[in-house]
């Protein structure tokens, strides 16, 4: 069936709700966006889904969310059997547009295929989804959200019953599964009515618990927390409450910005929601200036992230995700050393896209350091391994994308967690007339200056995608051998045999380690027309860092 039947088969279907067919009848003249709506079914990818809102086989809305989620009842069921149904799986959602009714949708698709669905009872975050499915000892999870993007998208996550995202070998098995079902329109989807007991409202007391389980992570109870000013914005999304209402409990002197409390869709008062980008901190800084706040915090809308300013010489520094996780390793490691408490057989998980200061910090402490392929549901199931199998007891991990998990009972990045542990080190170490800037400058006199950026080169249409198989293809044939007088010593293909049998499943990346302990990254976006260089140059100084760092930049993106 070509685009214009499929249109017409929506436009036309008694299935199809008031507000879709008159979304597409607002279509009727336009080939180009009738085309791009249907041309293609929505891709579920190994992360989930995560597209424009709107009507289409090539959109997210109520009818291809039903599609994933019967795909994912009968992944549930063909894997648990009869226990699919008694354990159930837990739904949460932020703030955007349909995230309640994609929450609905995925709740009613459940429940007529008799599994019951657990829902909250407003928006909660990613990382309170994930400890909810091992506190209910679920089947399965799903998050509706799009994190970060812009307010037209939404999202679709699954997780499985560790509460961990659904790793490529289980996610490749889904995937299959909804590729198979053909008609989303003809899906059943029971209303709350109808379902009965199979869609329960969680209680209150779940909260408690995830709040009880965040506050037990605090290592230094005797920390004056009061002595702490901290600016918190929640960005519109979930972090709001949990945030706020760890901080506060635990008595540190919070200021909430008011105007990104709200759980707005549109993201009004926000000119990005995403940590990473200095856009996210203009209100923020301005709240912080007017309070002399010590630190300004911000999570992203789902509330997995954490980005942070630091007051140092009388202005705001930001803090990069590989920064500030530097710093939480020094303090969580040299806290637990002095308590002792610190097991011996200790690991720290991250990326390979990661700064290695943070391998440094660890080493330092006698914590061995596991990297994973990009994607937290793999450190996630690092973490089952070490459960279940042994061989490490975990101890922290994170992301240079601004996520860490330092407690594992949640198995996705926790920003909850880390703003806790972020204001227990600033007021531990405000104690000793330091500020966290002060902490990550001892790091770098301790293990030389780590200059970590990240650039994406944008190649368009067709051809930039032979572009970038092209771009890939000569690095793997012809790979720099020496940059300047920097040395290539290892060359990683995360698509060779190599590579395989050091237990990283196969992805198109490519990995330049230096002799001078600098690296480089090279990888497509699996959902933009981009490729991404990751680098971590380590130098003397700042200066000879950027320097270096021009010179990889030359010879990579030429």
């Amino acid at each position: 069936m070509d685009y214009m039947d499929l249109y017409r088969k929506w436009a036309e279907s008694p299935l199809v709700d008031e507000d879709t067919r008159a979304e597409l009848a607002s279509i009727a003249g336009d080939e180009n966006e009738i085309y791009d709506r249907f041309y293609r079914n929505l891709a579920f990818g190994t992360g989930g889904i995560r597209d424009l809102i709107g009507a289409g086989t090539n959109r997210i809305n109520r009818y291809t969310v039903r599609k994933a989620t019967l795909g994912f009842a009968r992944y549930l069921k063909d894997r648990f059997g009869n226990e699919a149904a008694t354990r159930g799986v837990v739904i949460a959602h932020d703030n955007r547009r349909m995230s309640r009714e994609f929450c609905m949708e995925t709740a009613g698709v459940l429940a007529a295929e008799g599994i019951t669905a657990y829902i909250f009872d407003a928006l909660r975050p990613t990382p309170e989804l994930s400890f909810a499915v091992r506190e209910m000892k679920a089947v399965g999870g799903v998050m509706i959200t799009a994190s970060h993007n812009p307010p037209e998208y939404n999202g679709y996550k699954v997780y499985d019953e560790h509460g961990c995202q659904l790793v490529p070998h289980l996610s490749d098995i889904l995937i299959d599964i909804i590729s198979e079902i053909e008609d989303p329109l003809s899906i059943k989807s029971l209303t709350p009515a109808e379902a009965g007991d199979l869609i329960v409202t969680l209680p209150v007391e779940m909260d408690e618990k995830y709040y009880n389980a965040v506050m037990g992570i605090v290592l230094r109870k005797d920390v004056n927390a009061a002595d702490v000013t901290v600016v918190y914005s929640p960005q519109h999304g979930t972090g709001n409450v949990p945030v706020r209402e760890v901080l506060s409990r635990l008595g540190y002197n919070l200021v909430a910005v008011e105007e990104q409390c709200t759980p707005d869709p549109n993201f009004s008062a926000t000119k990005n929601p995403n940590p990473e980008t200095k856009e996210a901190y203009e209100l923020v800084l301005e709240y912080a200036k007017r309070a002399n706040a010590d630190i300004a915090i911000t999570t992203d809308p789902d509330c997995d992230r954490l980005g942070v300013a630091v007051l140092h010489n009388g202005k705001y520094e930001l803090l990069t995700g590989n920064q500030s996780g530097a710093i939480l390793l020094e303090y969580i490691f040299s806290t637990r050393k002095e308590q002792d408490t610190l097991p011996a057989d200790a690991v720290m998980c991250n990326t390979i896209v990661t700064s290695t200061l943070g391998d440094r910090v660890s080493e330092k402490y006698g914590v061995r350091v596991e990297k994973t392929l990009t994607g937290f549901k793999f450190i996630g199931d690092k973490i089952h391994t070490y459960e279940t199998v042994g061989g490490g007891s975990y101890v922290f991990g994170y992301e240079e994308s601004y996520g860490c998990l330092i407690a594992d009972f949640a198995r996705d990045k926790d920003g909850v967690q880390a703003s806790l542990m972020l204001c227990e080190a600033a007021a531990y170490y405000k104690a000793q007339g330091k500020t966290l800037v002060d902490v990550l400058n001892d790091l770098y006199a301790e293990h030389g200056y780590f200059l970590d950026a990240q650039t994406n080169v944008v190649h368009k249409g067709a051809s930039g995608v032979s572009k970038i198989a092209a771009l890939l293809e000569g690095l793997r044939k012809d790979p720099p051998r020496a940059i300047g007088t920097i040395t290539v010593t290892v060359v990683e293909d995360y698509l060779s045999e190599t590579m395989r049998r050091a237990g990283f499943p196969g992805s198109n990346v490519l990995r330049y380690l230096l002799s001078d302990g600098s690296f480089v990254a090279v990888r497509p976006s699996g959902t933009e027309p981009k490729c991404k260089y990751y680098y971590c140059v380590v130098g003397a100084t700042r200066e000879e860092a950027a320097e270096k760092h021009a010179a990889l930049r030359a010879v990579f993106e030429k």
